[in-house]
C-alpha cells in the first residue's frame, strides 16, 4: 500500500475478440499441451496460448518500430519509463488540427526536464466506435521541441496516436522514434481522472527482445491531497 498516494490506471481494458490490432485468446486443458503433468478430473488446471498484435490495447512504441537498429522492448530503459510525467490539456483541439509548438511552449512552465509529457485529448471515448482514428495530431516542430529541449524519455497521448496524417514517412514517428530514439504512448486511457497536471508513471511493457511494441500496463500515481 501507498499511504497518502491515488494509483489511477490509464490502461483499456483489453476484450478477446473485439480488438481492432488483435487480440485471441485459446484456452486448453493442461494435458492436451503437456501430457506429463496429471490433473484429477475436478481440478482446473489451464494454459493459455495468446496471439496478439504489439499494438493491440494500450502500448508503448520503440525505436524498432522506425529504426532498424533501434531499441526495443527489452533494451529501453526501464528507468526512463518510471518517474515524473505532466498533463498538456488539448481537449479544445478539432479532428486533424495540428497542435503547434506555441501551444505546447504554453505549458513550458509546467513542463519539467525529463518528464513523460500526455497530451490529453479526450478522444480515448472513441476507442472502438467507427470515429476512433478521429483526433488532433502534434505538430512535428512540437514533438521535436519536446525531445530536444525537453528531453522528453516517451510522449503518451489518449488516443491512436499523434502523427500527422496525409504523409507516407510519418514526421512524429521519425522525429520522436528514430531522430532522437525515444518512445510513444498510443491509446492511453482517461487521463480526466487524474486530479492534477503533474504525477509520477509506472510503463510496464513486456521484457521481449526483438519486440518494437508492447502493450503495457500504465500506472500513474499522485497525492491524495491534490484537489479537483
Amino acid at each position: 500500500m501507498l499511504t497518502g498516494k491515488r494509483i489511477i490506471d490509464l490502461s483499456h481494458e483489453m476484450w478477446p475478440g473485439r480488438e481492432e490490432y488483435g487480440l485471441e485468446i485459446e484456452t486448453r486443458l493442461i494435458e492436451e499441451v503437456y501430457p506429463q503433468y496429471k490433473r484429477r478430473a475436478d481440478v482446473w488446471y489451464t494454459l493459455q496460448t495468446i496471439r496478439m498484435s504489439s499494438h493491440v490495447g494500450t502500448h508503448i512504441e520503440f525505436p524498432l518500430h522506425f529504426d532498424p537498429k533501434g531499441m526495443d522492448s527489452a533494451e529501453y530503459p526501464i528507468k526512463r519509463l518510471i518517474g515524473p510525467a505532466c498533463r498538456l490539456d488539448f481537449r479544445h483541439k478539432s479532428d486533424n488540427e495540428l497542435i503547434t509548438l506555441e501551444e505546447v511552449k504554453a505549458y513550458d512552465g509546467l513542463i519539467r526536464r525529463g518528464d513523460i509529457v500526455f497530451i490529453w485529448t479526450g478522444r480515448w471515448v472513441k476507442r472502438e466506435t467507427p470515429e476512433a482514428h478521429a483526433r488532433p495530431c502534434l505538430s512535428p516542430e512540437a514533438t521535436e521541441w519536446l525531445a530536444r529541449e525537453k528531453d522528453v524519455p516517451a510522449i503518451g497521448v489518449d488516443a491512436t496516436g499523434i502523427e500527422v496524417k496525409g504523409t507516407d514517412f510519418h514526421p512524429d514517428h521519425t522525429i520522436l522514434l528514430k531522430q532522437y530514439r525515444r518512445a510513444l504512448i498510443e491509446e492511453v486511457g482517461d487521463l480526466g481522472k487524474l486530479r492534477g497536471n503533474r504525477f509520477q508513471v509506472w510503463i510496464l511493457p513486456l521484457r521481449m527482445h526483438g519486440l518494437e511494441s508492447s502493450p503495457i500496463r500504465l500506472l500513474a500515481v499522485e497525492d491524495e491531497e491534490v484537489m479537483e
